[in-house]
Formats: structure tokens, sequence, C-alpha cells
């Protein structure tokens, strides 16, 4: 991967609405070549999807969110991939993480309500011959997602200096 491709992959990070165009004045390229690049790292795999973060406190649309520890035994040949690709292709899953600690897996999902997360666990993860064990975290509110300050702009911790 070159300079500009990284370069690129940057800018798209901090804002996916950037249009080539937009995207070669900022790195001094032409956009032809802006263009191509991002469609050569699409057509590799490189850039995956493209999305838009919501403040979802904002938003009447209830839903829930958890996070939800898995502990699996690997499978000989496969490792974790298997059983992770099995809990991932459910649609609840909304991201899936191998982790290192005491649990193996880190599943964020989302439902229409507590009890739907909870049926989810019961019903679906725990079912698997290879899960040990679940543990599950709703989340009650985010401050920080990606990058961004969820509140609004304002500041989360307002800081006392403690110098004299």
């Amino acid at each position: 991967m070159d300079k500009l491709e990284k370069d690129i992959l940057d800018l798209l990070s901090e804002d996916s609405r950037l249009t080539a165009k937009r995207i070669a004045a900022m790195l001094g390229v032409d956009e032809k070549t802006a263009a191509y690049k991002i469609n050569e790292l699409e057509a590799s795999g490189v850039i995956v999807k493209y999305t838009a973060l919501i403040n979802t406190d904002s938003v009447d649309d209830e839903q829930v969110e958890a996070l939800i520890e898995v502990k699996v035994t690997p499978q000989r040949g496969h490792g974790f991939d298997k059983i992770a690709n099995e809990i991932a292709a459910h649609e609840e899953v909304k991201n899936l993480y191998l982790m290192s600690g005491a649990y193996d897996l880190a599943v964020i999902v989302h439902g229409k309500s507590l009890r739907s997360v909870s049926r989810f666990v019961s019903e679906k993860i725990s079912t698997y011959d290879s899960v040990i064990s679940t543990a599950t975290h709703f989340i009650l509110k985010k401050y920080k997602v990606e990058g961004a300050i969820m509140n609004g702009g304002e500041s989360v911790v307002n800081r006392i200096s403690v110098q004299p």
C-alpha cells in the first residue's frame, strides 16, 4: 500500500462522504488518480463499507445494544474461525472480534428489547457445542464512538487542574 492510498483511507475514515474531487484537492493529486485509487481500494476489499455514525440517543427508535463476551473451545483445524463465522451469520450480530483475556470473542448485538437480546444469547449463542460460557453487558449510554463525541460536542470530562 502506497502513501497516497494510506492518505485516502485516513480521509475516508474521518468522513466517508468526501468525493474523489475533494480528496484530490486535499492531497494535491488529480481527480482521476484519486478516483482510481478509491476504486482499487474498494475492489481489493480494503474498503469494505461506507457508513454513517448515528447518535442513537437523538432518534426515537428504541433499540438495545449489548456486548456479549463468549468463551469457546477452539475447534481442531479451524481454531476460532468456524464458531466466529457461525455467530457472525446471525442478523442481530453487528460486530464480532477475537479477543485476548478471559473471554475469546466479543460480540456486539442489537435487539428490540432486553428480552430479545437475552433470548438471542440463551437460544442461539449458548446452544453452540463449542461455547463454554457467556457474559452479557447491556450498553446504557454511548459517550464516544469511532472518535466522535456523542453528546453534541460538549466536553465529556471537565478536568480540574491539580497544578498550584
